[in-house]
């Protein structure tokens, strides 16, 4: 599956894949870090609407993507977070450097 990326002013929206495993996180470090390089992103949005695993590999991309933003002073958040990556991302600690919005169920199940 390939990446999407979406920059709107200082803004860069990470459409996350949906298996978020070290090949995936290789590429997607890379195609993130060309973004930040070349464009003034200042806030990262990683949306995780469509993943489905995600493992320590994952963690480090995100972490690794706080670490340029927050020399910049910038920002994270996810977004569209089910209740499985979010329980990961809460157990890596990531909750302490980026909002996570969890996402909505349909239906109010």
């Amino acid at each position: 599956m390939e990446q999407l990326y979406r920059i709107e002013g200082v803004n860069l929206t990470v459409q996350m894949p949906a298996e978020l495993d070290h090949p995936n996180s290789e590429r997607l470090k890379k195609e993130t870090d060309y973004y930040l390089e070349n464009y003034h992103i200042q806030h990262i949005i990683f949306d995780f609407r469509n993943t489905d695993f995600m493992d320590s590999s994952g963690v480090g991309v995100v972490a690794g993507r706080y670490r340029l933003l927050d020399l910049r002073g910038g920002s994270m958040e996810a977004i569209h977070v089910s209740e499985r990556i979010d329980k990961i991302l809460h157990l890596s600690g990531m909750h302490k450097i980026m909002e996570i919005h969890r996402e909505e169920k349909e239906d109010g199940q």
